[in-house]
């Protein structure tokens, strides 16, 4: 609240610290982010990061949550987009759908690099596509083989050390399970080192005339 008051009227909370107030995505340290609608004016403070944007003005584009003004929620994952690593702000929307946010974005079947990849993996190795960024009851998953069941999410990091830690994903993945869904998760390394690994773990779930 003292980062927001600190800009005056119509600045708000913002990108990845609206998020976290959101709980979007757990906290982290570093910076307060606050975006202001004006163009002039105050400077970034020390622990503040300040964004412009006359667009904030915009109907819809602020709200208050524990009467601290922030970005609604659609304005909140609009604005982590490309300011976080790609995998980051996929979670980021995934848990705002997941809490019952309606975000009406552009819709982009296939929103990152690593998907891209893996949609050519499967066509270079004679894997049937599946569906690309879809719903599964409440979740939305990364790809969906629907008559096998079968879902795969991938990962931009290997490992989550040193960042956001998501512990919604296992519970998801255990929700998946628990409705008769078969979940693997590949990285980019493992596509990378590990093909034929994968290629053979596709084929025992989704049989060889897929």
């Amino acid at each position: 609240m003292a980062a927001v008051l600190a800009y005056g009227e119509g600045a708000a909370l913002s990108h990845a610290s609206a998020a976290v107030l959101w709980k979007f995505l757990k906290p982290v340290g570093g910076p307060i982010h606050v975006t202001s609608p004006s163009t002039n004016g105050r400077a970034s403070k020390r622990g503040v990061v300040l964004h412009r944007s006359p667009s904030l003005r915009e109907k819809g584009m602020v709200t208050q949550r524990y009467r601290i003004p922030v970005t609604s929620p659609r304005r909140t994952i609009e604005d982590l987009e490309g300011t976080i690593e790609p995998y980051l702000w996929r979670r980021a929307k995934r848990q705002a759908e997941f809490l019952g946010y309606k975000l009406n974005l552009p819709t982009d079947r296939s929103r990152s690099d690593l998907e891209r990849d893996f949609l050519r993996f499967l066509a270079r190795h004679g894997i049937s596509r599946p569906e690309v960024n879809v719903k599964v009851g409440k979740y939305e998953v990364d790809f969906l083989w629907r008559e096998e069941k079968f879902v795969v999410e991938t990962d931009f990091f290997d490992y989550h050390r040193g960042s956001v830690a998501f512990e919604d994903d296992h519970q998801r993945e255990m929700n998946l399970r628990l409705q008769g869904y078969t979940v693997r998760r590949y990285t980019g390394t493992q596509l990378d080192e590990r093909p034929a690994e994968i290629v053979a773990e596709l084929g025992e779930v989704l049989g060889r005339g897929s």
